[in-house]
């Protein structure tokens, strides 16, 4: 299927691995130009030089950390000067927690609220004149399941998830009078290295291996019985950037091989 993506430009936050990276490369599989944006220059440089051999389309790489308002203003700056407008904006980046509310410290609930939340909030508010600059965009915002079907084990990373599914909401009725669409993508489990970090770290000390414990999970949880990859969820993203889903306005779209146990 043809998605219309051609000569597009996609900025992608957390794009050097993961959902991120397979997004990106989706997108370029449609000739979509890319800006990655990660914490670790070598991750991205790495994560663009394949982009472009595999692609042969354009790949930006943006070391920077979005907890931080001054690194996304450097984002901004580098967009402004070397691309003219941008069409795609993915807020990809985040990671999962491991905590007990009446435990965890204001520093760790800020540093997540900073990481699901502001950084969409920011680099969104900042990147609306480019998202305009070519007539139409598209926002959309990497949430999870777990914003409405909590872990007991990660409450920050399921609260701030959540509240990242009510500022997109927020987002799309503001943004659509501009043609820019924002929607979430609300992923189950897939298995990226935060998976296999979290795995490793429950395990620790215990008879059950991280493997165990991943297809243990898979089972537990979802009926399809296993893990997502990756490239399979980065399809619906790459969907929603198209000019095919221009109705999806203010939605948030499970992924999750039936995990979620309800209609509403």
């Amino acid at each position: 299927m043809d998605l219309h993506l051609e000569d597009k430009f996609a900025v992608i936050t957390g794009g050097s691995k993961g959902i991120g990276f397979a997004v990106a490369k989706e997108l370029a599989r449609e000739n979509t130009d890319i800006a990655l944006i990660a914490r670790t220059e070598a991750d991205l440089k790495k994560a663009a030089d394949k982009i472009e051999q595999e692609y042969d389309v354009r790949a930006l790489h943006i070391p920077a950390d979005v907890t931080k308002k001054e690194d996304i203003f450097q984002v901004v700056s580098t967009l402004e000067s070397k691309t003219d407008g941008i069409d795609i904006l993915v807020n990809n980046a985040g990671t999962g927690s491991e905590e007990v509310i009446a435990q965890a410290k204001d520093e760790k609930w800020q540093y997540y609220w900073d990481l699901h939340v502001m950084a969409p909030i920011r680099l969104t508010r900042k990147l609306i004149p480019q998202l305009k600059q070519k007539g139409e965009g598209v926002v959309l915002n990497t949430a999870s399941i777990c914003a409405k079907q909590p872990l007991d084990y990660e409450p920050i990373y399921n609260t701030t998830k959540a509240a990242l599914l009510m500022v997109s909401k927020n987002l799309s009725q503001e943004l659509i009078g501009e043609n820019i669409r924002v929607n979430a993508i609300s992923p189950g489990l897939v298995l990226t290295s935060d998976w296999k970090k979290t795995a490793a770290k429950l395990t620790e000390n215990k008879e059950i291996t991280k493997e165990e414990y991943l297809t243990q999970i898979a089972e537990d949880k979802t009926p399809i019985g296993r893990f997502a990859t990756p490239d399979e969820v980065a399809s619906l993203y790459a969907f929603l950037s198209s000019p095919l889903a221009s109705y999806c306005v203010g939605s948030n779209y499970y992924i999750d091989g039936g995990w979620l146990n309800s209609v509403v």
